[in-house]
């Protein structure tokens, strides 16, 4: 059965940037008709999509671009099979600027209700990771955090296993571009007190 629209999530459309309302007006349709008993709801100040009583996917709109995600690990593969899209900002179809950005709607449809499948298998939504020290400090990432006072003082309070997780993702990038879309990313959650795997820690 069809669940009712969140208003908050109205709302918050309506507050968002005017590239990124056709964006997720339109994701959100998506994601609904795939899966119609799918529920709203607000979590981390942004759009959630819960499947029968667990995160199934978010979307969110910042300054220059809006995101989209889809939360199961295993749709890493899947998106990359499918698209050729690995995620280099937060959601799994990196940074969106335009409605022209995303993939054609068979194709997201194909993959919210590949998602769905996943969830109903019973998999882990994400692998729990192993207790490791954190890896020495990028320049680079000390350079970003030096004019961040609130950032900086976010991160030295960060456990070892948390700044691992930072510092891995963005040194194991392959291309400079990818590596400072990371950086980026980096700073933005790191301010926020948010610790790379944020989005999971309530699945």
């Amino acid at each position: 059965m069809p669940q009712p629209t969140d208003p908050r999530i109205d709302a918050y459309i309506a507050k968002s940037a005017a590239f990124a309302q056709p964006i997720l007006t339109h994701l959100r349709r998506l994601v609904r008709r795939a899966i119609p008993e799918v529920a709203e709801d607000i979590k981390w100040g942004m759009p959630t999509f819960l499947y029968r009583g667990k995160i199934f996917g978010s979307m969110a709109a910042f300054k220059a671009h809006a995101t989209f995600g889809l939360w199961h690990q295993g749709m890493e593969k899947i998106i990359a099979q499918e698209i050729g899209q690995t995620s280099e900002a937060m959601g799994s179809l990196g940074r969106l600027t335009s409605a022209k950005d995303l993939p054609a709607d068979a194709t997201l449809l194909r993959l919210i209700r590949a998602a769905r499948e996943l969830h109903d298998s019973g998999a882990p939504m994400r692998a729990k990771p192993k207790s490791r020290a954190a890896p020495p400090m990028p320049p680079d990432l000390t350079a970003a955090l030096k004019p961040r006072p609130g950032a900086a003082k976010n991160w030295a309070e960060f456990s070892p296993s948390a700044k691992r997780e930072y510092i891995e993702w963005i040194t194991e990038a392959k291309r400079p571009e990818t590596r400072t879309n990371r950086l980026e990313t980096t700073i933005e959650w790191v301010a926020e007190g948010k610790a790379r795997n944020w989005k999971y820690e309530s699945c």
